[in-house]
């Protein structure tokens, strides 16, 4: 099963100038003029944005994954990669996520180019999303293409819908984690993996699936 998103056909996907138009709505909206000098380009500048924050949904991450290399000389422990740094958007406010994400797998058989777990992380980041989903996301694919004896995900993140709006608290963080196979049921591998990247899961919030 395509790990990509599909639009319903009823609901094609709007066209450039549309987008545009949008834009200068929410200006007139906000309550300032979007022809004049200052803002007539805002809105092709916001578009163009648009197609960078959220170009992960015209990629399909079990793609990514499906290259993968068999002459390991047996290799079956943890590989890890830690500090990826993501910027994302929240789905309820469209606002900045701002965070990082270990992830580390147990290879069964076949490993994986280590670039190719930052780009699953970076598929999903540049979606909306929440960061509970994402979680989910990343380590479900994983699982699902590489077949690893184990995946575990970590996610840390501020979010600017509570820091910059809203209850106004800077500087909290959330965490969430996913373990799946080894992870989930061998505690010492899992302390093993949260040793590694400096066990962020003692942070002050924690979703574990």
């Amino acid at each position: 099963m395509s790990h990509k998103p599909e639009l319903n056909v009823i609901d094609a996907k709007p066209s450039r100038e549309e987008a545009e138009e949008a834009v200068r709505t929410l200006i007139k909206w906000a309550g300032d003029d979007p022809t004049r000098e200052g803002l007539v380009g805002t809105p092709d500048r916001v578009v163009r944005s648009y197609e960078e924050f959220f170009a992960g949904y015209d990629q399909d991450p079990e793609e990514i994954l499906k290259r993968t290399f068999e002459e390991t000389d047996g290799y079956d422990e943890m590989v890890v990669l830690r500090d990826i740094r993501f910027e994302s958007h929240c789905e309820h406010h469209m606002v900045p996520i701002l965070g990082k994400a270990h992830i580390a797998y147990m290879p069964k058989k076949r490993v994986v180019g280590i670039s190719k777990l930052a780009r699953i992380i970076e598929v999903y980041a540049k979606r909306l999303q929440i960061q509970e989903k994402m979680t989910a996301q990343v380590a479900n694919v994983i699982q699902d293409v590489l077949d690893p004896l184990g995946v575990a995900i970590v996610i840390e993140a501020q979010h600017q819908c509570m820091t910059t709006r809203g209850v106004y608290k800077p500087g909290v963080t959330m965490v969430t984690s996913r373990m799946l196979g080894a992870f989930r049921n061998n505690i010492a591998t899992r302390k093993e993996f949260l040793t590694m990247i400096g066990n962020p899961a003692s942070g002050p919030a924690v979703n574990s699936f």
